[in-house]
């Protein structure tokens, strides 16, 4: 009978076998032997080796752990464990190689060199870290036995250690994140929710009213990160005050994005109930361009302007005049809407018919005139009071800009999704439209800095030509910020190269993989959001599925 060694020798899967059982055999082989080089090499003596080692080690772990977890994909799709809760998590979290964040976090735990978490979590988090190990290692040597047997199948027992692991790993996640973090309750996750809502409705009122246009939105303004979060300050605040802005209720009860302006909301609701409907919709369109002067208003006045005092230029913007503020810089791209769509600003509101006459004092929900009066009579003039309201309004948005920006960049990353335009599904086009139209160069959105933006004609000759010449990459080294959301990178925030125009993103912004045959990629490689809609034509992007 042939020893074991030999029986596991002749029996060992070829590297070119693209089962899963077999990947994860080569993929353990690694790390075992990482490790075992790490375990011979004295740290004091070598120590640049020994960090060469480290990373090596930390590349093949969240290789095994990507193979593991396709395998769990195949083996137990409907048996594993709910990962609901990483909606509680901070966006900055959830990154491409969280897992193996938690078990390095588990490694160190045990070892007791972790400080990050306090002395009690940690004593309660060590008992969870030390069973994930363990059924990490009884994971592995299944897993290895069955990939030198049968790698083609799952019997019973690979599939019970694949469960314990699954549901061991996601309790310890959840018990570790929270120890370092504040995790959202369920209530403050339907909370943001009805704030998401509550953006919603205000984009569409907004474009009703020609404040914004469907341009602006598809093409993400960055103005808008600003604006929608104004105009949502007096959508709930009057136009719907039962909504998630309602002061009805305690500061408790208010999502903890709004609650520590509790205070401040209250006297900007006091005065947009005083203000006319001419005044609330100048109040709104200066929001909305966040300009000092009126660089951009039409020809003619709508026909709401009609009835509002005429003023000497500058005129309407000039009401609003701040020396102080720094508000973001203008992007006027756009002519306000047409007199039709502003002519009754209050028709669409939940207030029911406006008067037909509206003068100041009435204000928008009828305020008894002695109230309208008081809190006007604390102004020297209505530019005054117009004024306040723009530096408050505007303070409390961009406030959560800075206090609140995780929250505020997911809540506004699902309104565009839910407000852009969809794309229309339309038939195969044509060998011949494809070559008289390229989509690089029709109605693709350019990129200042975009290196195939800046070349339109050899972007679009890529593909007919098929070019050879690797984009040129920028350095690691000369990018600390990902070059679509700006946001820095960190440990947990990686770096990733768009194999089409070379410039760096994390991860989020460049989740596309598509083959570049045109580059020589037959196989599918790590594009940006940007290439993948703008420069890459519907055949490369079916490659992927191929």
């Amino acid at each position: 009978m042939l020893p074991a060694a030999l029986r596991r020798w002749l029996r060992r899967p070829k590297r070119s076998d693209s089962r899963l059982l077999s990947q994860f055999f080569f993929a353990d082989e690694r790390v075992t032997r990482v490790v075992a080089e790490i375990n011979g090499l004295d740290a004091e003596l070598d120590p640049q080796q020994y960090l060469v080692l480290l990373n090596q080690l930390h590349l093949s772990q969240a290789h095994l752990l990507a193979v593991l977890e396709r395998i769990m994909e195949e083996c137990i799709p409907t048996q594993r464990h709910s990962r609901d809760y990483l909606v509680k998590f901070p966006e900055e979290l959830l990154v491409d190689n969280l897992g193996n964040h938690m078990l390095f976090a588990a490694e160190c735990l045990l070892a007791g060199t972790f400080l990050e978490v306090e002395e009690a979590d940690g004593a309660q988090l060590r008992p969870q870290a030390r069973n994930l190990l363990c059924s990490l290692e009884l994971v592995r040597t299944v897993l290895r036995e069955q990939s030198l047997s049968q790698p083609g199948s799952y019997p019973e027992p690979v599939r019970t250690v694949l469960i314990q692991f699954d549901r061991l790993f996601a309790e310890f996640e959840l018990s570790y994140v929270s120890s370092l973090v504040a995790v959202k309750s369920p209530e403050e996750i339907y909370r943001q929710q009805e704030i998401i809502v509550l953006f919603c409705e205000t984009v569409e009122r907004a474009l009703r009213l020609g404040y914004l246009t469907q341009e602006m939105i598809d093409g993400y303004e960055p103005l808008l990160m600003f604006t929608i979060p104004r105009l949502a300050i007096i959508s709930g605040l009057l136009i719907y005050p039962e909504g998630p802005l309602s002061l009805e209720r305690s500061p408790e009860q208010m999502s903890q994005i709004f609650s520590p302006f509790y205070n401040l909301l209250k006297k900007i609701r006091d005065l947009l109930q005083v203000l006319s409907a001419e005044e609330l919709c100048l109040l709104e369109r200066s929001l909305c361009t966040a300009e000092l002067e009126d660089s951009c208003a039409p020809a003619t006045p709508p026909a709401w302007g009609a009835a509002m005092p005429r003023a000497d230029p500058p005129a309407p913007w000039g009401l609003l005049e701040v020396a102080h503020s720094t508000p973001p810089p203008p992007t006027c791209t756009t002519q306000p809407g047409s007199p039709g769509a502003v002519d009754n600003p209050g028709t669409d509101w939940q207030w029911g018919p406006q008067p037909p006459e509206s003068s100041p004092g009435t204000g928008l929900d009828a305020t008894p005139g002695a109230r309208s009066l008081e809190l006007r009579s604390r102004y020297s003039s209505t530019k005054d009071m117009l004024h306040t309201l723009f530096v408050c309004i505007s303070g409390v948005a961009d406030q959560l800009q800075t206090n609140f920006a995780s929250d505020l960049r997911s809540i506004l990353k699902t309104v565009f999704k839910i407000v852009a335009s969809q794309a229309e599904s339309s038939e195969e086009p044509s060998a011949s439209q494809e070559e008289d139209s390229d989509p690089c160069t029709a109605d693709a959105p350019r990129v200042a800095d975009c290196p195939l933006c800046s070349r339109p004609t050899e972007a679009a000759g890529l593909r007919r030509a098929g070019a050879c010449r690797l984009p040129e990459w920028v350095p690691d080294s000369t990018c600390s910020q990902c070059s679509t959301c700006r946001s820095p990178f960190t440990l947990l925030r990686r770096r990733h190269h768009c194999r089409s125009c070379g410039k760096i993103f994390c991860a989020r912004c460049s989740p596309h993989a598509v083959a570049l045959p045109h580059y020589g990629q037959p196989k599918p490689v790590r594009v940006c959001t940007h290439c993948y809609t703008t420069h890459l034509s519907p055949t490369p992007r079916r490659a992927r599925s191929q």
